[in-house]
């Protein structure tokens, strides 16, 4: 730090600190204010003439007016490099089992430590040569880091075209020692390590191209993946109310869906969900390498009974994680939780600076904000040719389910899937809670469009018919009508409805999915002739209970073969109309 840029606290409000200074001050400015032996580490968020506006994040209590702040004139940043993964951080990239240990579980204000072990060695593998020439974010060598090669990268800050002037040999070294020499075009040679520091709210940008996401990202879930698909390198949303299974799903989504890393950033949650998540991650048995799922997994987290402002930074700290390991060509999948808890934290700090309000008090620039974080989102083409994706899925937390509040309708505009969850649908134990009546996508399934919009249409219907038949009741209703109505509520529990308690049942692999589904299809196209209502009834809670048995037979197994022709019995099993004449179930 630079000693001589000093300046002294005029003011205190809640977490923001007011700072008069001499020299120049830089916006997104890390600085220290000095309160005893304790430096606590703040954010220039604004500056005015001669005085910053910073915000702290840490608890402000007993900082004074007249106390001294350090400016170190360096953006907000984290370090990247090997050992990043199954790690804990807070949001400024403190690992948590490392400050619990030092310092207890009550976290000790203004205690700050290295977020990577400087100590560790690592078998570093060249794979460049002396005089090559490179460019920033391609490939000097790489390093095992769990079940990945860790790539060692040409600094992201580094411009135009470098040539290789030394490299170090294949063997063991910590990841402050220079393992490449790099020469630019003006003869200034640049020393690269195993980590570099970027700052947090800045991409990183050493790619060749973005690319449109188009193939779907399989999560396994049936929901998702048939009715509203996620792409790879897209963005979607998760809004609900309290309890109505956002961390399930968040689950379900990190042990099945088919990517590479998962990073799970917890800004501003309940400590008990957070806490459920750091129980439940380091034991669950990852499917896709029957190790631990924490071995692919990042977890940064930020509680609500932790600073207010610190929720910001743990939300630009985990995108910038995830955009690194996109540049190692792996996919990415952030999951983060929740979104309204940042916006909670922008318009407290807005309240703060006295700016103008925009709707429910939430600052004008919401909207911007919320677009600049889900844009760093996407598919990119490296500079190798190899692709890298980051897909984010925020969960957004309305208060009492409303979808038309500010936070949540400012991330609709930007996201390509809205999967809303219902608290009915949680209430009538339905999971995963996404309704299939409001949720949307913008991407494209695996599955035949037309299919889909034939299971749509009949969700639609059924639900109809139901509403219909709350007011006049059952008999009111045609048996057609009645006939549709079943068929709804049958797809909606044999397809949309996942057991996560059942090992078969709560992943389906694509394969599967597109072959129940068309089997579902042929159900919901088939006309059905029934005597009466309750036999109608019974045959499709008959059908219900072998679709149910089926799930849980693995895919292909002798059990799923006799399961699938037990259905098939089932649907060519004659009905009886009110003629007593025999009369068989026949296509449309």
């Amino acid at each position: 730090m630079d000693q001589q840029r000093m300046g002294k606290v005029t003011a205190v409000n809640g977490n923001m600190v007011a700072v008069e200074f001499e020299d120049r001050v830089m916006q997104n400015e890390v600085a220290y204010v000095v309160v005893g032996q304790e430096k606590l580490k703040a954010e220039v968020i604004r500056v005015k003439g001669a005085v910053a506006d910073l915000q702290v994040f840490e608890d402000t209590t007993s900082i004074r007016v007249g106390d001294q702040v350090q400016f170190t004139n360096e953006l907000l940043s984290v370090e990247l490099g090997p050992g990043l993964l199954s790690q804990i951080f807070d949001g400024l990239q403190n690992p948590l089992p490392q400050l619990a240990e030092k310092h207890g579980f009550f976290l000790k204000r203004g205690a700050y430590l290295k977020p990577l072990n400087e100590e560790q060695k690592w078998a570093f593998t060249p794979a460049v040569k002396k005089g090559q020439k490179v460019r920033a974010g391609e490939k000097l060598g790489s390093v095992p880091e769990k079940i990945f090669d860790h790539y060692i990268m040409v600094p992201f800050h580094l411009s135009g075209e470098l040539e290789v002037a030394d490299i170090a040999d294949k063997g063991s070294y910590s990841i402050r020692q220079t393992i490449a020499k790099l020469k630019d075009d003006q003869g200034r040679t640049h020393e690269a390590s195993m980590v570099q520091v970027w700052p947090v709210k800045i991409p990183i940008k050493a790619y060749t191209e973005k690319l449109k996401p188009t193939q779907p990202l399989i999560s396994k879930l049936r929901i998702i993946d048939t009715l509203f698909p996620v792409a790879i390198g897209g963005t979607f949303c998760t809004p609900g109310p309290f309890g109505a299974g956002k961390t399930v799903l968040q689950h379900l989504l990190s042990r099945h869906a088919e990517v590479d890393v998962v990073i799970v950033a917890a800004c501003g949650e309940r400590a008990g969900e957070v806490v459920e998540i750091l129980e439940e991650f380091p034991h669950l048995i990852d499917p896709k390498t029957n190790r631990t799922l924490i071995d692919r997994t990042i977890i940064i987290c930020n509680t609500s009974s932790m600073p207010v402002a610190a929720r910001e930074s743990s939300v630009y700290t985990a995108v910038t994680l995830a955009e690194y390991y996109r540049q190692m060509g792996l996919h990415v999948l952030l999951l983060a939780d929740s979104t309204s808890r940042w916006a909670q934290a922008m318009r407290e700090m807005s309240g703060r600076l006295e700016e103008i309000p925009g709707e429910e008090a939430f600052p004008a620039y919401l909207e911007s904000r919320i677009a600049a974080f889900y844009e760093r989102a996407g598919l990119v083409k490296l500079c190798d040719g190899k692709l890298g994706s980051v897909t984010i899925g925020g969960a957004v937390s309305p208060a009492g389910g409303n979808f038309e509040e500010p936070v949540t309708q400012a991330t609709l505009k930007v996201v390509g899937g809205f999967l809303g969850l219902s608290r009915d649908r949680s209430n009538a134990r339905k999971y995963p809670t996404i309704d299939p009546l409001d949720s949307w996508s913008k991407y494209t399934s695996f599955i035949e469009l037309d299919k889909v919009r034939k299971g749509t249409a009949i969700l639609r219907k059924s639900s109809s018919v139901n509403q219909m038949m709350k007011v006049v009741g059952e008999e009111g209703t045609s048996i057609d009508e009645f006939i549709d109505y079943l068929k709804g509520e049958f797809f909606d529990g044999v397809y949309l409805q996942q057991n996560a308690f059942d090992k078969t049942d709560e992943a389906t692999s694509a394969e599967r999915q597109k072959h129940v589904f068309d089997i579902i299809v042929q159900i919901i196209d088939r006309a059905f002739h029934f005597d009466n209502k309750d036999d109608a009834r019974r045959y499709f809670l008959e059908l219900r209970q072998l679709f149910i048995n089926w799930n849980s037979a693995p895919f292909k197994s002798e059990e799923f073969a006799g399961g699938e022709k037990g259905i098939h019995q089932k649907l060519a099993q004659p009905q009886v109309n009110n003629d007593k004449e025999i009369v068989y179930a026949k296509s449309v």
